[in-house]
């Protein structure tokens, strides 16, 4: 059971004209996976370090790629810097996974036939997996979905999550996307004086 492609089909399920930001989706993906391994002991927390295990073989290709990606020498890596470094396009390596496998179909609109499209969940059991963790208010996933704007804000700590580790998780996810945020605003503000500098405002 993979938490990052529950949390993937969650969002593509969206109805039609909500959209999210991807880097916010592809951060929170990447803590997904973290909590997958840790889930499978792929890792461990030390303050806030991850520090990898033996691998062993997970049944996820994609939770394999997360696996080898692992900082395996001394200091090792910060899980911040972790997400940061995996999660750099991760949705679309998500998105063409799902297609690959029959997941995923691309609806064209009838109006512009060779422009652009939607995607499309096929009716799998992976959607439906995904559909029953969410009816049930799965703690992590409903976070990791708060992350990017799927549902209401929600604190890690107000998720009902106990475990020390899976909360570190949560939170460096949280302060990702935050801080994602404050570079589009502040992009946005300096394009904005750009443009007024070239109007001569």
């Amino acid at each position: 059971m993979s938490t990052a492609r529950d949390l993937m089909v969650v969002a593509l399920d969206l109805e039609p004209g909500r959209s999210l930001e991807r880097g916010d989706l592809s951060l929170a993906l990447a803590g997904a996976e973290a909590y997958d391994l840790l889930r499978a002991e792929v890792l461990e927390l030390v303050a806030d370090r991850i520090v990898p295990r033996p691998l062993p073989q997970l049944d996820d290709r994609l939770l394999d790629e997360a696996a080898s990606s692992l900082v395996r020498q001394v200091p090792y890596e910060t899980l911040e810097d972790w997400l940061w470094r995996r999660g750099r396009g991760l949705a679309r390596v998500y998105l063409t996974a799902l297609e690959q496998e029959g997941q995923v179909t691309w609806e064209r609109s009838r109006w512009l036939p060779f422009r652009g499209g939607r995607s499309v969940l096929s009716d799998t059991e992976a959607r439906r997996r995904a559909g029953y963790r969410w009816a049930a208010d799965e703690p992590v996933l409903l976070t990791l979905a708060a992350a990017v704007g799927i549902r209401e804000e929600m604190a890690a700590a107000e998720s009902g999550v106990t475990d020390d580790a899976v909360l570190s998780v949560l939170a460096v996810v949280h302060d990702a996307v935050m801080e994602l945020e404050a570079v589009r605003q502040r992009r946005a503000i300096e394009d904005a004086a750009f443009a007024n500098v070239w109007r001569g405002a």
